[in-house]
């Protein structure tokens, strides 16, 4: 199954699992032993394995990490990385805060007058 946009988090979070439990049996590992590499409980990583929602990110790292799948978290989340005139706006520092508005509305927005 794909997991896509329209997909709700509960689905999502059931195929995450069980993808979790395919690449745990292709390491012809238990639960418990996850758990027990992993440095969780194994209560943690049936959840992780149900998509029950309960489970904390930490957790869901480090069974990606026993599972040698930490390195494929870039492919999920990349580096965002600002384009070249934001660049070239940013001058070499990053930015540190959002300004609530995108850079279309703010082109368009007029500034606020007051009239009598």
């Amino acid at each position: 199954m794909k997991i896509g946009s329209e997909t709700s988090d509960s689905t999502a979070l059931r195929e995450l699992g069980a993808r979790i439990a395919a690449v745990r049996l292709t390491f012809n590992l238990t639960q418990a032993q996850l758990a027990e590499q992993a440095g969780i409980s194994k209560r943690t990583v049936e959840r992780l394995e149900s998509g029950a929602v309960a489970t904390q990110l930490s957790a869901f790292l480090r069974v990606l990490r026993v599972l040698r799948l930490q390195d494929r978290i870039e492919l999920l989340v990349p580096e965002s990385t600002p384009g070249p005139v934001a660049q070239l706006q940013l001058k070499g520092r990053t930015r540190k805060r959002a300004s609530g508005q995108t850079q279309e509305q703010t082109a368009t927005t007029k500034k606020w007058a007051w009239e009598p």
